[in-house]
């Protein structure tokens, strides 16, 4: 197989949908390089599924281009795209077997019935569900009949798989082992994938790419760790993951560093990678597991970015404690990994919070 990751595949032009008066999906453009896994990340509603739907062909977009591998097919029925999509419900006929929903492409493509049979156990083969190829959907689990559908999508050889929630109906256990599945699988054959998910941690451990929507505009794109650590503004931070904002104004610039009053003190942090002036209005980004927490007694050798607070709820989960702290007049989030070590505070209990210098800040 030729390696082509570092052309383009997709390309979407200034994508728009309406539906009456709603735009669900508004003046979309992106591009999607070849053997990457691309998640669409949004809220319910966010047009999502709206843009997976307009590039399988089952929507059409009211304007824009919808280019792939180079040709426009926007316009092009589903069944003549190089594409495939596994549903959300899976959608495989319920009186065939499993064989005979694989094949089902290929005998609609009157392929020959050798190569047919010989695709299904290749099939079959690929996604570990040998010896089953003689049963019917009923008689299959939710990740059996998961892998029935990516094996039918996959028998048709698309450009880009199109896979639109397709874990959402299985337990939490089975949901992570399929999407682990899901990924080796994309590695291995260096597939092309678009993604849907609503769901944050599914979208951060399965993709290269995040595409995080917002009532039909595309917020930012960029790999999990780039939207994580620095979102573009207040909707991103809080739909990745949690997060704490600590409003306040830049009141003195010294070097590399900067001091930042907060209703609860000053931080000494290291200036941003935009430029800032004494009287700007910032707002710093902190994550629950940036912020360390320590007994209101503790000895600290440093004690610039120390903020005091007591401790309103904490919730332990095994391997992160996850504490609700009251600072001054506002809540703040901490997670505190590998708790049995580093202690469990009490709650009433009063603790000192250490913040770091380098944090992601959004203009106000």
């Amino acid at each position: 197989m030729s390696n082509k990751n570092d052309s383009i595949i997709l390309e979407l032009k200034n994508v728009t949908k309406r539906f009456g008066n709603l735009v669900a999906v508004n003046d979309v453009s992106l591009s999607l390089e070849q053997g990457k896994l691309a998640t669409f990340l949004g809220p319910s509603g966010c047009g999502k599924t709206t843009l997976l739907r307009a590039i399988s062909g089952f929507s059409e977009p009211d304007e824009g281009e919808i280019v792939l591998d180079g040709q426009a097919i926007t316009g092009i029925p589903p069944n003549d795209r190089d594409t495939a999509m596994v549903f959300q419900n899976y959608a495989l006929f319920p009186h065939m077997t499993v064989a005979q929903n694989i094949g089902f492409g290929l005998r609609v493509r009157k392929k020959p019935k050798r190569e047919i049979d010989a695709e299904i156990e290749r099939l079959l083969d690929l996604v570990q569900m040998e010896g089953l190829g003689n049963r019917k959907p009923h008689e299959l689990s939710g990740g059996q009949q998961q892998r029935v559908a990516l094996a039918r999508a996959l028998s048709l050889h698309p450009k880009i798989l199109l896979l639109d929630e397709p874990l959402s109906n299985l337990d939490a256990n089975l949901r992570i082992s399929m999407r682990e599945e899901v990924r080796k699988l994309q590695r291995r054959l260096e597939l092309t994938i678009v993604f849907v998910t609503h769901d944050q941690e599914e979208a951060m451990s399965i993709s290269d790419v995040l595409v995080v929507m917002d009532h039909g505009i595309v917020k930012q794109i960029g790999a999990p760790t780039e939207v994580y650590e620095y979102p573009i503004d207040e909707f991103v931070a809080n739909f990745i993951g949690h997060v704490n904002f600590f409003a306040g104004e830049v009141v003195d610039i010294l070097g590399n560093e900067m001091t930042f009053q907060i209703s609860q003190g000053k931080l000494k942090l290291e200036m941003p990678p935009f430029q800032v002036s004494v009287g700007d209005k910032l707002k710093a980004v902190v994550r629950p597991e940036s912020i360390a927490v320590v007994r209101a007694e503790a000895e600290l050798t440093d004690m610039d970015n120390v903020l005091t607070g007591r401790v309103e709820q904490a919730m332990y989960i095994g391997s992160v404690m996850r504490f609700t702290i009251t600072v001054g007049d506002q809540t703040v989030y901490v997670d505190e990994s590998d708790p049995q070590y580093r202690g469990i505070f009490a709650e009433g209990q009063e603790v000192k919070l250490i913040l770091k210098k380098r944090i992601h800040m959004l203009t106000n």
